[in-house]
């Protein structure tokens, strides 16, 4: 293996892969939020080759300066981390989407999950949908067969769905191929909220506490969440058009009319050209 750098070994009680990684499918930083907090404290299993995956002027390394002098650079790094939890050990790779060798990466983390007897490999996602921030959060999964799925999870959407592939989902597959049973879980986030979106975060803990069977800490993510609530709350109560909007979302939830895969591909669509945008204003 040449992109990934193991750090420790040992060995590992019924070992599971959480992962996580910023990007496209990660719509208000949800299934990276709750990544942060579900390796909060872990020690670190292996490292990756940043030079190689990464394209340092889209994702440049932040330099620390005090004083007028330049004193530290913080570069993006993927990780895998071992976080011991309910007497079972849960691995977590999450970081920035890497730029570069995606193949090469997901065959030789196929490569290590059969070296580390992994049980199961879980993918944590967030896409933007036409969904109101009034309702609960709605969360679909996928598997790599009938049955893998849990919490009352239903594989979803329906039908066939055509979208550009996170690096996420090209791991998925290569373990799935290597014999690892791999599921996904993708909460839906709603496309008008800028910024983080806790709520989002929350379920996708609490489905993979059921998931797994074990109690997740969550740190402030309750508070985070209610107070958010509250803003947009008022931000709906304080403009007529955008109100009218949200009450329209809330009867398709209530009507049980999900979005239709055209209308997932067009909210995500927006929601690239959007982050695009922003990219090139950072640039």
């Amino acid at each position: 293996m040449t992109l990934v750098r193991l750090v420790t070994t040992g060995p590992l009680d019924a070992p599971v892969v959480v992962t996580a990684m910023d990007g496209w499918v990660d719509s208000g930083s949800a299934a990276t939020m709750a990544a942060a907090l579900l390796a909060e404290d872990g020690d670190t299993m292996a490292t990756f080759d940043s030079d190689r995956i990464y394209d340092f002027r889209a994702r440049r390394p932040t330099l620390e300066i005090i004083d007028g002098m330049p004193r530290h650079l913080t570069w993006p790094e993927l990780k895998l981390v071992r976080r011991r939890l309910d007497d079972r050990d849960i691995l977590v790779l999450s970081g920035p989407e890497p730029d570069y060798r995606w193949q090469q990466l997901a065959a030789e983390l196929a490569q290590l999950a059969r070296m580390l007897e992994i049980q199961e490999w879980i993918s944590l996602g967030a896409i933007p949908a036409a969904v109101p921030h009034t309702r609960p959060v709605t969360v679909f999964g996928t598997a790599s067969r009938n049955g893998l799925l849990r919490a009352q999870v239903e594989a979803g959407p329906i039908g066939t769905m055509t979208v550009p592939a996170a690096a996420i989902s090209v791991l998925d597959l290569a373990l799935s191929g290597a014999g690892v049973p791999a599921v996904g879980y993708f909460a839906q986030v709603p496309h008008y909220v800028s910024g983080e979106y806790p709520a989002a975060a929350l379920e996708l803990l609490s489905i993979l506490e059921q998931h797994l069977g074990i109690t997740i800490p969550h740190g402030t993510l309750e508070e985070e969440a209610r107070a958010l609530r509250s803003r947009l709350d008022a931000a709906a109560a304080a403009d007529a058009q955008t109100r009218a909007y949200v009450e329209r979302l809330e009867g398709m939830v209530d009507e049980a009319r999900l979005p239709s895969g055209t209308e997932l591909i067009s909210d995500i669509e927006r929601f690239l050209r959007d982050r695009g945008a922003e990219t090139d204003t950072r640039g």
